[in-house]
């Protein structure tokens, strides 16, 4: 083949990759909004996304969405490259889920700089590493603390005055992790329990099960694990299983994600959180384009808008 053949191939390969970045439909005069979340191996985020997507659909004549997100919860670069290449995009609009709340504010800046307004939803970026950037992003998103004190105090309800518990909590890095063991400690603490045990399940099924599974040879008097997200508590609920105490230790989780639902019914966990996912999103791809309409001063942007958290409690007491 001539070099000039081959020339051709790799400016046709180079094309056909830079329309499939293209959202479809693109236009000058409709806002591009980039979605940008965790993993997608998540049944929250994916639920997050379909959502967004549906929205769009709706709205088709009002702006564009590409959505993207990364391998698994802890893949904080990989996020940060994500916010890179949207830069690089020049989209008007970056709604982001932080996989870090300190780590993505660095390129979250540069964003900004850029021109693109950002508005931070789910997981809330740290407010000091925020102010030493000399930046303010607005938070679209609930209560996780509130929540999580709503599913412990249910739980009190099964538990006496000293009983033991443990928790699964998320990516320490993460502020919604340490608001939702917050929450979970407060519930705890009003109902007598004694918390054994904190230890990080990484967000996810396996981590959390290996964790359970260790919590609970530790600790063989267990009454109940509370885990800071629904994969972590399904890894738990495996996990009572396996140790030959299901219906002896409860389960709680947070998100309500469908892959639960049997397990609320039967028993296997005694409740969850409903944050919404479908709708988690629209509220930040909304406000994003309110922003972008009203065209305030991106760098002066901010506050904070709270989103629904709902207590769900399952089915068999």
């Amino acid at each position: 083949m001539s070099t000039i053949s081959l020339l051709f191939k790799s400016v046709a390969a180079a094309a056909t990759t830079l329309l499939l970045a293209l959202p479809a439909q693109a236009s000058a005069d409709k806002p591009r909004v980039a979605l940008v979340m965790k993993s997608l191996a998540n049944e929250f985020f994916l639920t997050m996304e379909n959502g967004a997507k549906a929205h769009q659909k709706k709205n088709s004549d009002k702006y564009e969405l590409i959505t993207n997100g990364v391998k698994d919860e802890s893949d904080t670069a990989g996020q940060i490259k994500l916010v890179e290449q949207m830069i690089i995009s020049n989209v008007d609009a970056i709604v982001i889920a932080p996989a870090d709340s300190k780590a993505l504010v660095a390129v979250v800046k540069r964003a900004i700089d850029a021109g693109i307004v950002v508005i931070n939803i789910d997981n809330q970026l740290d407010p000091a590493a925020l102010k030493e950037k000399g930046i303010s992003v607005p938070f679209v998103g609930p209560l996780d603390r509130k929540g999580a004190q709503q599913v412990g105090d249910y739980l009190a309800k099964f538990l006496k005055a000293g009983d033991k518990v443990a928790i699964i909590e998320g990516l320490p890095t993460a502020s919604n992790a340490k608001l939702r063991t917050q929450g979970f400690q407060d519930a705890m603490k009003t109902a007598g329990a004694k918390v054994v045990g904190v230890q990080t399940g990484e967000w996810e099924i396996d981590k959390a099960n290996k964790v359970a599974a260790a919590m609970l040879s530790e600790t063989p008097d267990l009454k109940a694990l509370l885990c800071g997200n629904d994969s972590m508590a399904i890894g738990a609920v495996a996990a009572v299983k396996s140790a030959g105490l299901t219906g002896k230790v409860r389960v709680v989780g947070f998100d309500n994600i469908s892959a639960v639902a049997p397990m609320l019914k039967d028993g296997r966990m005694t409740a969850t959180a409903e944050q919404h996912a479908d709708k988690l999103a629209i509220y930040g791809i909304e406000f994003a384009l309110k922003s972008l309409k009203n065209k305030a001063p991106i760098k002066t942007l901010g506050g904070f808008v709270e989103t629904p958290v709902d207590l769900i409690a399952g089915g068999k007491k």
